[in-house]
């Protein structure tokens, strides 16, 4: 009885190593995916650089993402869900409609470290979307979703023509950030925003 006792307890506790271990793992390659797009761009995005950044085996990684549109479409899913929670907490916490929408284009901007990050990875992904169907239904999927909070946001401000408004403004934001994460010293944070508030006032959104 002690016997089986122990025997299972050792069991419970391998496991629940075994998962910990997986768990660990997989976030590291996520994160090694992301940081090789982010910060070395998309001509160096390699089983063998993702590898190096994860510290592991190139067989590894193959394992996980066995080419390089697996790891361009993980690097887009892991942008999506980034984006993704950050809106939806800073819609709920707006008080209004135009604070909500200005919040949530605002994120979209280069304005720091972490965003510039993301604008970096949207470019990469979208220009390797450009020759790839599979690549570029995900992006127009996302972009769907995005298109359709933003239209929402105008329209729940009290605009017509809100579609039209929401492609203006995303296109602004989205431009905005492609050339800051290119170029900062010309389209520095407090510029980005400027440009922003400039486009929601002539909206009637300010």
């Amino acid at each position: 009885m002690i016997q089986s006792t122990c025997r299972l307890l050792v069991t419970s506790v391998t496991v629940t190593l075994v998962t910990i271990k997986t768990v660990t793992r997989d976030e590291r390659l996520s994160r090694a995916v992301w940081d090789v797009l982010a910060r070395q761009g998309l001509e160096r995005l390699t089983i063998r650089a993702v590898a190096a950044a994860a510290g592991c085996t190139t067989g590894l990684v193959m394992h996980r993402f066995p080419n390089r549109r697996a790891l361009l479409r993980h690097a887009r899913d892991l942008l999506h869900e980034r984006t993704r929670e950050r809106v939806e907490r800073l819609e709920a916490g707006a008080a209004t409609p135009r604070e909500a929408l200005r919040a949530v284009l605002s994120q979209g901007l280069a304005l720091d470290a972490e965003t510039t990050a993301e604008s970096v990875v949207w470019t990469g992904f979208l220009a390797a979307a450009v020759a790839d169907e599979d690549l570029v239904s995900l992006h127009r999927a996302n972009n769907r979703a995005w298109r359709e909070r933003i239209t929402r946001l105008v329209s729940a401000a009290g605009l017509e023509q809100g579609e039209t408004v929401a492609l203006a403004l995303i296109s602004l934001v989205e431009g905005a950030a492609a050339l800051a994460s290119a170029d900062p010293d010309a389209y520095p944070a407090p510029v980005q925003q400027a440009m922003l508030d400039a486009v929601l006032a002539a909206f009637e959104l300010r």
